[in-house]
């Protein structure tokens, strides 16, 4: 089977959540991956998957790929993000999440930043949680979780000095089964690691974790594959049959 270059930017917000502009639409997001001349994207919200089979849908035709994800909070405040294969049926994932997102007082909530759309930008909705609390669900539930629905689970921007993996826990632990480690747009790899130390053996890929249009596409990896699918960005990331990573 012929493999090719896929450009990827699989951390992206949309206006669910609670830090997302309200411009990060469904359409806007699809339109705002197209003009970046990328081939793959994921949507990735705050503690839900509500908006992306809206983007999903508004992808459909255009030549761009969407993954359904999510960026999760552990109880150590550490955020992890899942992707799964389109078409998975995430309902039951949601529940559970939701079920482990305690509530907060109303004055704290951000309801009217949380919007949920369809695929036209139309209102559908709005979360009433807390969409950027912390779970209940340790890192290593969490990673659980993501992996007991079928998905791959990535350690979000291990060089912020906040929210990561290593700024919360101050280090990776060992046997937490993750299929790879996120640098965020500010740094290269070769910078993070020679601040953090060599990753090995995780895998490094770099995303723009996009809450404004004009940021989709700011960091990018490439996946040598067959296709944009799920399964072929594990094989890439495990580097299995000559697929692999390329990191811009």
């Amino acid at each position: 089977m012929a493999l090719r270059r896929l450009r990827a930017d699989l951390h992206i917000h949309t206006c669910l959540s609670p830090c997302g502009e309200l411009t990060m639409s469904p359409r806007t997001v699809v339109a705002g991956a197209r003009a970046a001349g990328l081939d793959l994207i994921a949507v990735t919200d705050h503690n839900t998957t509500e908006n992306a089979a809206a983007v999903i849908e508004a992808a459909a035709g255009t030549g761009l790929a969407v993954l359904p994800g999510i960026e999760m909070t552990s109880s150590e405040e550490v955020h992890i993000l899942g992707l799964f294969e389109a078409g998975t049926d995430l309902g039951p994932f949601q529940a559970e999440v939701f079920r482990n997102l305690p509530d907060v007082p109303s004055k704290m909530k951000f309801v009217n930043d949380q919007v949920i759309v369809d695929a036209a930008d139309y209102v559908t909705g709005f979360s009433p949680r807390c969409l950027f609390g912390a779970t209940l669900f340790s890192v290593q539930a969490t990673v659980d979780l993501i992996h007991g629905f079928g998905g791959l689970a990535i350690a979000c921007h291990v060089d912020r000095e906040s929210f990561s993996i290593i700024s919360q826990l101050g280090f990776i632990p060992p046997g937490l089964k993750l299929e790879a480690v996120e640098i965020s747009s500010r740094l290269t790899v070769a910078a993070a690691e020679s601040a953090l130390g060599p990753f090995d053996p995780l895998p490094v890929v770099r995303f723009s974790d996009a809450h404004k249009p004009e940021e989709i596409g700011a960091a990018t990896t490439e996946f040598f594959v067959a296709g944009p699918s799920l399964a072929e960005i594990r094989r890439a990331l495990a580097g299995e049959d000559g697929r692999r990573v390329i990191v811009s």
